[in-house]
């Protein structure tokens, strides 16, 4: 069955690690695909697009572990949706932790729309009151955290949104799988952007859903568009992500490092692997 939970050989190390961090600003680690969770000074947490998946083998072939089981988070204020793809909307990922934790998902309409079908409620025992809908324009308040809802520019979604964290420690921009957007530039006037996340690949040859030939697919930012997306949104550091999960569409991260050198933004580029950590 396509996008199974997978069965981690981590333990429960990362959870416990978030949950026992006690950080001065704000603490980001890195889950893989486009994954992240966020811990602020006063202990509010939020997911955002994690997946714990195998993907859908031969067309998606996962290539990282699978860090975690969701039923080792203890602690979760909100899961952020960006939008409605299996990698981003994952019932047998982000019910669970909803259902143990009591946290608020936040998700466009269509991600909402993937909720209902895969009934959470009736399978996962989520109830209706945890879910909010939200579009670009929307913001509000999860404990420590005001999260500003915005336009980005994924062309394989629908109601495709991005999220900025304002922290008093400073701001963070998870862009889901956007590539360059006519408003980031708005958007990179409007907010210090600290931290922003971006997904990065390469195009490849992947099955077809329906009739499996091999068909060019690209779904996320090249090397120049990702540096063209930080450059308009003024971001001081670029963490890139999405670029190690599917076989045929992974990439080098430390080949932004060419194309961005000549340009004011982003400052500096930040790596990360799965399971690391970096801070505001």
């Amino acid at each position: 069955m396509a996008h199974e939970l997978g069965e981690s050989d981590w333990g429960d190390w990362l959870p416990r690690a978030v949950a026992d961090a006690d950080p001065d600003t704000v603490a980001v680690w890195y889950l893989g695909c486009n994954g992240f969770v966020l811990k602020g000074r006063d202990g509010t947490t939020v997911f955002v697009d994690p997946y714990l998946g195998t993907g859908d083998p031969p067309r998606t072939v996962r290539t990282i572990p699978v860090p975690f089981d969701p039923s080792d988070v203890a602690e979760a204020d909100a899961v952020l949706a960006t939008h409605e793809h299996s990698d981003h909307v994952h019932g047998p990922t982000q019910a669970p932790i909803l259902a143990s934790t009591g946290a608020t998902y936040y998700a466009p309409p269509a991600s909402l729309s993937v909720v209902g079908r895969e009934r959470w409620t009736d399978e996962w025992g989520v109830v209706e009151d945890q879910f909010v809908e939200v579009e670009a324009g929307d913001d509000f308040d999860v404990g420590e955290f005001t999260v500003h809802v915005v336009e980005t520019n994924d062309p394989d979604a629908d109601h495709p949104v991005g999220y900025v964290f304002d922290h008093e420690a400073g701001t963070l921009f998870h862009g889901g799988d956007t590539r360059p957007c006519e408003s980031f530039a708005d958007l990179g006037q409007r907010f210090d952007l600290d931290l922003g996340i971006l997904a990065f690949g390469t195009a490849g040859l992947l099955p077809d859903k329906e009739t499996g030939e091999p068909t060019y697919t690209q779904w996320y930012s090249t090397e120049t568009q990702i540096v063209e997306a930080a450059r308009d949104l003024r971001l001081t550091r670029l963490l890139p992500s999405h670029w190690d999960v599917w076989k045929g569409l992974t990439a080098d991260p430390t080949a932004l490092h060419h194309h961005a050198r000549s340009f004011d933004y982003p400052e500096r580029l930040e790596l990360a692997e799965i399971g690391d950590r970096v801070d505001l």
